[in-house]
């Protein structure tokens, strides 16, 4: 991890935020359109912030700031209520509501596509190398 400065903590955290708030804001509109995730202009929209998150830093281990798609699904879970929902789903072995089910699958597709756009530009240079 690189040195940071108290303002730059602060910085890095805003940033953090406003890509998690935009992130979360695209399934929101996803959800309620009923369009996919894996069609622009979503696609093309999640993209530009995953583009972001990785210019700053936020998708190594040990980030100050974990953008990556467990890190982000699970700021999303809580913030859902779905981590409690799904608790008490397999506490009380019932199905998961119907309106958390519908979120769970939303962050799945994210977080599909989060994960395989992280293993491809890792892997960029392996096969762009001149």
């Amino acid at each position: 991890m690189t040195p940071t400065t108290p303002g730059q903590n602060s910085v890095t955290q805003t940033l953090a935020e406003d890509i998690l708030t935009r992130v979360e804001s695209l399934l929101m509109e996803a959800e309620q359109s009923e369009k996919p995730l894996e069609v622009d202009p979503m696609r093309g929209s999640l993209f530009e912030l995953f583009v972001t998150a990785e210019a700053a830093g936020f998708l190594v281990d040990d980030a100050e700031q974990d953008m990556t798609a467990d890190g982000i699904a699970r700021k999303l879970s809580e913030q859902w209520g779905l981590t409690e929902a799904t608790r008490e789903s397999v506490e009380q072995q019932t199905q998961l509501p119907q309106e958390h089910l519908s979120k769970m699958r939303m962050l799945w597709s994210f977080m599909r596509m989060w994960m395989e756009w992280t293993y491809a530009w890792q892997r960029w240079n392996e096969f762009h190398e001149s």
